[in-house]
């Protein structure tokens, strides 16, 4: 977790020092939205046996005010509601302080599409996760293909370049 934090810290301050040597920035350097959704998780049979794998995320990307701002979901893709979209590549992972949530993950963009909100999205930053990690239990022979919804939430910060 310490690596991903000075990663977090490094990004932070390479963006914030970009946004001061602009004049006058048209747009926040930074957005913060709150992700509320679920994990989705598919059984898969690998080398004689079985284990969750992650298909995709589902969840609803909301502001400071609980406006909806966006949604989340596989690829990893976030889209805002202007339709613009950012497409992430993981850079780095680090367990969450709470052993019951998922990794908190820092992401680079890898491709964008549209024009507005996340048009120009540079990194992706995944904290303060609740919930969402895949059951210990119920992949089996019996059940290949089956897929469950995990319950999560995350705080999702976009740094524009």
């Amino acid at each position: 977790m310490q690596k991903a934090l000075m990663n977090c810290a490094l990004i932070l301050t390479a963006f914030t020092a970009s946004a001061h040597a602009q004049s006058a920035p048209a747009k926040p350097s930074a957005i913060e939205a709150f992700g509320k959704g679920v994990q989705i998780y598919t059984c898969k049979a690998s080398n004689g046996s079985y284990a969750w794998s992650l298909k995709a995320p589902d969840a609803t990307l909301q502001d400071a005010k609980g406006n909806v701002i966006g949604k989340h979901f596989a690829g990893p893709s976030w889209q805002a509601t202007d339709g613009s979209i950012v497409v992430g590549a993981p850079l780095n992972a680090s367990p969450s302080p709470n052993a019951s949530a998922i990794a908190w993950l820092v992401l680079q963009a890898k491709s964008h599409s549209g024009e507005g909100t996340m048009a120009n999205v540079q990194y992706i930053v995944r904290t303060r996760t609740e919930g969402g990690v895949a059951p210990a239990g119920g992949c089996d022979a019996s059940h290949p293909g089956s897929e469950v919804r995990v319950p999560y939430s995350a705080i999702y910060l976009f740094f524009r370049g």
